[in-house]
């Protein structure tokens, strides 16, 4: 009988900061997302529940992004994604004693539902779906899925006819994409204005914390404006990551098609960012993924993006006796 190693789980508190980002600088699947100067910047809004999860040895094998409400624990709920963040060395029979011991110690403190918001696979260093496959041992729900469009920048991409035509707008326009230190001009003048006349809503982060978060991550967020005769027209704001470059806010102004301004700004940007691997465009969904906006959609699959998934899993608690006999 193979006889689960048991493992020690606490609770984050400040005093591990040093040790939790250290553990997130050398995972094969964190971003810097998950540094909790990152983290932290929206403390507030969210009761933290995130773990860490140690060896029989003492040593440090996972930790999990996590807040919770009620009786659930959430991969974090103010980050894009979670799941369980591993070292490079982990291996597949580790992450099933893990997932054991985290379920188990969840279940003992009578959390009923674990809700995981995955790392789409092309985040990660290296290959990292051990949760994709538990998740389907454990009888993991499957409660939405998004589909990103992903550019693949070591391929032969080629933008469509449309996506030219609208780019040689931008460059006849005289357009001129530059990189900016503030967010002021873009957030006031564009993307809140935009946000407002046609969501009715407001930039997940303020002014103030973007600027803090920039200020902590000066590498991973960079702002890129485009002017029209040194008035701004379009921008975006970029996460920076180790293996993908991803528009996080972008928006134009009403002249935006005349203009060629986005397509300009995107045409500058993925040539900008073309040491990465991927461009991530981005989910075009509404209501947890069963719908998809057409017209977003054919915009980004224009460019060459192709389709890449994130999933989100609902995981009861009790189930991590269904892990007990996996290996023959």
């Amino acid at each position: 009988i193979y006889l689960m190693n048991s493992y020690k789980i606490i609770k984050y508190t400040s005093e591990h900061y040093q040790m939790w980002n250290n553990f997130v600088a050398n995972a094969k699947n964190a971003t810097f997302l998950f540094h909790r100067d990152f983290m932290e910047y929206h403390a507030e809004r969210f009761e933290d529940f995130s773990l860490l999860i140690f060896d029989e040895k003492e040593v440090l094998k996972a930790i999990l992004p996590a807040n919770i409400v009620e009786n659930k624990v959430y991969s974090h709920q103010g980050l894009t994604y979670g799941g369980l963040i591993l070292n490079e060395k982990t291996k597949l029979q580790e992450v099933i004693e893990i997932t054991f011991n985290l379920l188990h110690f969840l279940n003992e403190n009578g959390i009923s539902t674990l809700n995981l918001k995955q790392l789409p696979s092309f985040y990660a260093k290296f290959p990292s779906e051990e949760m994709e496959y538990l998740s389907f041992i454990i009888n993991a729900k499957l409660v939405r899925r998004d589909s990103l469009s992903v550019l693949d920048l070591k391929t032969n991409y080629n933008f469509s006819k449309d996506r030219k035509q609208a780019i040689n707008r931008g460059v006849k326009n005289e357009l001129i994409v530059k990189e900016e230190s503030s967010f002021e001009l873009f957030w006031n003048e564009i993307l809140i204005p935009n946000l407002k006349q046609k969501h009715q809503a407001k930039p997940v982060h303020t002014i103030d914390e973007i600027s803090f978060l920039k200020s902590k991550f000066p590498n991973n967020i960079r702002q890129f404006n485009v002017y029209k005769e040194d008035k701004i027209v379009a921008g975006t704001t970029m996460f920076i990551y180790d293996n993908v470059a991803k528009p996080q806010y972008i928006s134009g102004n009403s002249d935006k098609n005349e203009l060629g301004s986005l397509d300009f700004l995107y045409d500058f940007l993925i040539k900008e960012f073309k040491h990465k691997l991927y461009f991530d465009f981005g989910p075009s969904n509404e209501e947890n993924g069963r719908k998809i906006k057409e017209g977003i959609l054919f915009w980004k699959e224009s460019f060459g993006a192709r389709t890449m998934v994130q999933s989100f899993y609902e995981i009861e608690t009790k189930n991590y006796s269904l892990l007990e006999n996996i290996l023959l």
